[in-house]
């Protein structure tokens, strides 16, 4: 009974419970980590002891957050990869696994606007549609598809989401927002597909978080950003660091019992 635990058990338990975020042994691989939540994503987890291979098309971007792991004390490769080139993907995890023997967890973070200002559904180009779409949906699929081909028994897979891909409908934003609904509905289909091999997906839904991607897509400056924070319930926009957090955890045995599970990192936002 709860009432006859001593003093030191309970010690014992939050002890184990502490141990349970970390991933010491393990190797993850994070896509567009080369700035902002795919950034905090790798640094996260690399503080909570895995190695990272840092990816992204940028290849100055993936070494400076590599080497800002190094800095931390943790271990980690730089790797410019395209997500949209399937071939490109498969090198990514060929040299993982010749460089460090195993892969983990794969964390789905490239994705974007392509470079497309936010406008009505109906004013994209077909050209423009199927951009936004390859990148948040299929190259999203096609990472989740190769990654697990290798994992052992007990991988996990984590896709970046959006809250976008919750709202009832997103005027101005709608290739993005319904690319990032059919990335929930993959995770849960994934979850129960991968069920059998232990392998666990899960998504992180973010809500507005100042970054120099968020921050060139909408135009904003220091003062619209301001403004933007005023309309989070918790007062403020997202820091990378929130995101790092909420994969560690789904990263990690802590959250050994949660799998296709979206979950939303907004300050309280919709």
């Amino acid at each position: 009974m709860l009432g006859t635990r001593t003093g030191t058990q309970f010690g014992a338990m939050l002890m184990n419970i502490l141990d349970a975020f970390r991933l010491d042994g393990d190797v993850a691989v994070v896509t567009g980590a080369g700035t902002g939540i795919g950034r905090g994503i790798a640094l996260g987890l690399a503080d909570a002891g895995a190695t990272v291979v840092v990816a992204a098309r940028r290849g100055a971007m993936v070494e400076a957050v590599a080497e800002q792991v190094r800095s931390r004390g943790g271990r980690a490769l730089a790797f410019t990869t395209d997500v949209t080139d399937d071939a490109a993907v498969q090198r990514l995890i060929d040299a993982t696994l010749a460089e460090l023997g195993q892969l983990d967890v794969w964390v789905n973070n490239a994705g974007g606007l392509q470079g497309e200002r936010p406008v009505l559904l109906r004013q994209h180009s077909p050209e423009s549609f199927d951009s936004i779409v390859g990148l948040n949906v299929r190259a999203v699929w096609r990472g989740a598809v190769l990654a697990q081909a290798v994992m052992p028994e007990g991988g996990r897979i984590i896709n970046v989401s959006s809250i976008a891909g919750l709202r009832h409908g997103t005027p101005f934003n709608g290739p993005y927002g319904l690319s990032k609904a059919a990335v929930n509905h993959m995770t849960a289909t994934l979850s129960l597909e991968l069920a059998r091999r232990r392998i666990r997906v899960n998504a992180i839904a973010p809500g507005s978080v100042d970054t120099e991607d968020m921050r060139e897509s909408i135009g904003a400056d220091d003062e619209r950003m301001a403004e933007l924070a005023t309309q989070v319930p918790l007062g403020r926009l997202g820091r990378e660091s929130d995101f790092g957090a909420a994969a560690v955890y789904l990263a990690s045995r802590a959250s050994e019992w949660v799998t296709g599970h979206v979950l939303v990192v907004s300050g309280g936002a919709s």
